[in-house]
């Protein structure tokens, strides 16, 4: 029994170091296992460290870059502001030059745009924009125009042909400076010169050739303000000049309430004996049209539904008032306007003007009608009237073509026993892309005499030319 119980604890013994081996063998496999993983673990560890600093450079870099955009959209945004102001602050300044150069024409071409009507019945001269001296923020605009024409004129007794510069809109030259010294005001200068050979209203039967004609027609500053109105300083248009003759016709080229400067000078000649006398076609017409360009003081008015006042002390102790307005609406454009002036004359008392326009947009038709009193001590006051009657059309591609007929009577001129009418047909051509026009009037003047003796009527044809530059 013993030698079995040997073997017995024998073989357990092999039995438990076998067991232990395997276990050693199993726990070594298994340690190698844990090391293998513990090693991958730590690579993927790595890797994703990698990873991460990789992504914390790419946010990093992405931050920079929308920091640098950010940057670059907001300096983007300041200069598209920068400009914006720069474009509004040219805008403004070309605005007031186109108001300084409208406000510069010839009374035939002020007449159309004193009332503020609209902008398709303006006739503006093109701004040429030139470098000023006077430094960065004044604006130099330089237009005008020549205006010349050929004149027939019949006295009753005699025909003659006159080569002349249109008194009308006589030939002549402007320079507009302005300056924007903020928002609200402009500061503006113009000078305006006439360069008007042989001058239509100054030649006569005696004097058909008269030389040259140099008139200043403006020097003067202004100071304009959108909120408290215009500042004029120096020779330019009184506050009642113009207000006669608001005119939406086109053909105050040639044509319009002051129809002696188609004419003025010419004499009147007797009918019995045929003799010229000292009477002049100025002296039997006048349409009292204000006090003229003179050296003063004027300020008008901001403009509040169209309407708009001026007033204006005139050098020699001279005053005026007038009042303004323009608008559209219903298919009509219209203006007027109404002065009163004290001229300081001898033997006279307060002058008044007024005038009204109105066109019918869609068939051209337009009426315009003028008045103009002096009031007088030692006689009946004088007194003259004029109404046109006219048809606006685009009837070729190169512009407007407009055509109309008037009639003028003055009562009490020269003296309380005369009265005068005056009729006459004009046509005007415009060609829009040269800034030119082609005209043609027939004016016929009459005057009835109570006690001088009788003279004949006088007729002028006139054919011409305004080109604007």
């Amino acid at each position: 029994m013993r030698p079995l119980a040997r073997l017995h604890r024998l073989a357990f013994i092999v039995g438990i170091i076998g067991l232990g081996s395997f276990a050693l063998r199993a726990q070594a496999q298994e340690a190698g296992k844990e090391q293998k993983l513990l090693r991958t673990i730590e690579l993927q560890q790595n890797q994703l460290e990698a990873q991460q600093k990789q992504l914390d450079a790419q946010r990093k870099m992405l931050q920079e870059l929308q920091s640098q955009t950010q940057k670059l959209l907001e300096g983007a945004r300041q200069e598209v502001d920068r400009l914006g102001d720069v474009v509004q602050q040219q805008q403004r300044q070309l605005e007031s030059l186109q108001r300084q150069v409208s406000e510069s024409q010839p009374p035939a071409e002020k007449a159309t745009v004193a009332a503020d009507v609209p902008k398709a019945l303006e006739e503006r001269p093109v701004d040429k924009i030139v470098t000023s001296g006077g430094g960065e923020r004044i604006k130099l605009a330089i237009s005008g125009h020549v205006n010349r024409a050929v004149q027939v004129r019949d006295d009753g007794e005699d025909t003659d042909v006159y080569h002349v510069a249109n008194d009308d809109s006589e030939s002549q030259v402007r320079f507009v400076g302005t300056a924007e010294v903020d928002q609200d005001l402009t500061l503006g200068t113009t000078i305006e010169v006439s360069i008007a050979p042989n001058i239509s209203g100054q030649v006569d039967q005696n004097n058909q050739e008269i030389g040259d004609v140099f008139d200043q027609r403006k020097t003067e500053v202004t100071l304009d303000s959108k909120r408290y109105g215009k500042l004029w300083l120096g020779k330019g248009f009184t506050a009642s000049y113009t207000a006669g003759s608001v005119d939406l016709s086109k053909t105050t080229a040639i044509s319009y309430s002051t129809i002696v400067d188609t004419a003025g000078s010419h004499l009147f000649r007797e009918s019995d004996s045929g003799d010229l006398t000292d009477l002049r076609i100025f002296e039997a017409f006048n349409a009292f049209d204000g006090l003229n360009r003179r050296n003063r003081l004027r300020y008008d008015t901001p403009k509040f539904h169209g309407f708009h006042l001026a007033t204006s002390a005139v050098s020699d102790d001279r005053y005026d008032a007038s009042l303004w307005w323009g608008g559209r609406g219903y298919g009509f454009k219209a203006g007027a306007a109404a002065a009163v002036a004290d001229p300081n004359e001898e033997d006279a008392d307060l002058q008044y003007n007024g005038s009204a326009s109105i066109l019918h947009e869609d068939t051209g038709l337009n009426l315009s009608l003028s008045f103009g009193l002096l009031e007088r001590d030692n006689q009946a006051d004088q007194q003259n009237y004029f109404a046109k009657v006219g048809w606006l059309r685009r009837l070729f591609s190169v512009g407007d073509t407009a055509f109309s007929v008037d009639y003028t009577r003055s009562l009490n001129l020269p003296t309380e026993d005369d009265d005068g009418y005056s009729i006459a047909a004009a046509a005007v051509q415009q060609f829009d892309k040269f800034g030119a026009e082609v005209y043609g009037l027939y004016r016929l003047h009459s005057l009835d005499r109570g006690v001088e003796a009788d003279v004949d009527d006088i007729t002028v044809v006139t054919l011409g030319t305004r080109v604007k530059f």
